[in-house]
């Protein structure tokens, strides 16, 4: 197949090759002749009909002027499936040539430290070994994810997770680590000492229950949902004051349930603690599908009380809303999928939104990012190999290294999520 390339010290740019038959039918979808798709790119006719028939490749600009053109994403010309996409796939989704990124890229400290030029991005991207200075210093290369991901405009795991598929045979690139963290005050301490332990239990639930919903309020600004103003999403949900057996529990019950101290309604543990000027409870009324409308009460850390919780667990300040990591929920997901071994989990067994976050070939929403791409619907033959009986889902070759990778941190985040399942893949596959 001929393509048109640029070259760069003798070295080809590499190109996303669109499929010509995909192009000529989301053309004849769209309604558009040869002569109008090649007006809305700035191209000749003759260009449109050299894609047509494979005998061109277009830049990414244009790549991005036909896709808009089409109303329809790069990927569906490039066939790229979401949640598989490499590092000039997500350069290409920008509509930056290799020259242009570069010329971006060397515009920040880390693009300066790397020497970054682009016969060296081109390599990155094509999975090939970059020498050079600093490219060996993890913690310099650790912080070209983050640049890549500005000039991009994608977030940082994005890069991370296409960086893993573009180089599978090296570890995920780590971001260097912070300064660290200083100790908590005089003030904290004495507050956390103060607590009896079913106080500090109630307390310290109350900051995990926060810290799960910052990142899930940063999961859905990632995919461009809407996200309330944090003095909204930091009330979070204590109690319904309805029959528990009608309304069931909130997810800080369940947590306070399983630690046994979960006093019934608001309980005294949760007034003492208001008491002390670490939380503050309000009410609001909302809409229960069995009860009607109830009182929900709501329960928030004040700044003491929070610095008293990371005082007395030994939590860092403030969490790296950057990191490539999933919340509870979706990382529950992965140790289901893990936990059903070689053979996979049931397609059935995965309902609701799970796989439009997680799943290869699945977006949240038309607009929205791509999924992550960690687990995937393999199919299951039928005796004999004659048709697909069905599907299950196993972890993706990135999923099972993301897992790997961060396994600890996840581990620490949320301890109550079994991971034996990925660990026992994790040993298998080294």
């Amino acid at each position: 197949m001929k393509s048109s390339l640029q070259f760069y010290g003798g070295m080809p740019l590499p190109v996303r090759v669109i499929a010509p038959g995909r192009l000529a039918t989301l053309r004849e979808q769209a309604g558009l002749s040869k002569a109008e798709l090649a007006r809305r790119m700035g191209v000749s006719t003759r260009m449109v009909f050299f894609y047509e028939r494979g005998r061109h490749t277009p830049t990414p600009q244009r790549l991005q002027k036909m896709a808009t053109a089409l109303h329809c994403d790069a990927e569906e010309l490039t066939g790229v499936r979401r949640g598989d996409e490499g590092l000039v796939d997500l350069r290409f989704g920008s509509g930056l040539t290799l020259d242009q990124a570069v010329e971006l890229l060397r515009r920040t400290a880390v693009g300066r430290d790397l020497c970054l030029s682009a016969p060296r991005l081109s390599a990155l991207e094509q999975g090939r070994p970059v020498l050079g200075r600093n490219w060996r210093d993890r913690d310099v290369v650790g912080r070209l994810p983050a640049a890549l991901a500005k000039i991009y405009g994608v977030p940082v795991r994005m890069v991370v997770d296409a960086w893993m598929r573009t180089r599978p045979d090296e570890p995920a690139p780590v971001r260097p680590k912070g300064r660290a963290q200083e100790g908590a005050s005089g003030s904290a301490n004495a507050a956390w000492e103060s607590l009896n332990e079913r106080q500090r239990v109630y307390l310290g639930e109350v900051l995990r229950d926060e810290r799960m919903t910052e990142t899930e309020m940063w999961m859905r600004r990632t995919h461009h949902l809407p996200v309330p103003r944090p003095a909204e999403w930091r009330k979070l949900p204590l109690a319904l004051r309805a029959p528990a057996d009608v309304v069931g529990y909130t997810r800080l019950q369940e947590r306070l349930r399983r630690n046994g101290v979960h006093d019934p309604g608001v309980g005294a543990t949760m007034h003492a603690l208001e008491r002390r000027g670490l939380l503050v409870t309000s009410t609001d009324v909302v809409q229960h599908p069995a009860a009607g409308e109830v009182t929900r009460v709501r329960v928030e850390m004040t700044r003491r009380g929070r610095a008293a919780a990371r005082a007395g667990l030994g939590k860092p300040a403030e969490q790296q809303s950057d990191m490539p990591l999933l919340s509870e929920w979706l990382w529950g997901v992965m140790a289901r999928v893990a936990g059903a071994g070689p053979d996979g989990l049931d397609r059935d067994a995965l309902s609701g939104r799970a796989p439009f976050y997680l799943g290869v070939g699945y977006k949240n929403r038309s607009a929205g990012r791509p999924s992550r791409g960690f687990i995937d619907e393999v199919p299951v033959l039928a005796d004999g190999g004659s048709h697909v009986a069905g599907y299950r889902w196993k972890l993706t070759p990135v999923g099972l290294r993301h897992a790997a990778e961060y396994l600890d941190e996840y581990r620490r985040r949320y301890p109550r999520v079994d991971t034996t399942g990925i660990t026992t893949l994790a040993d298998e596959s080294s």
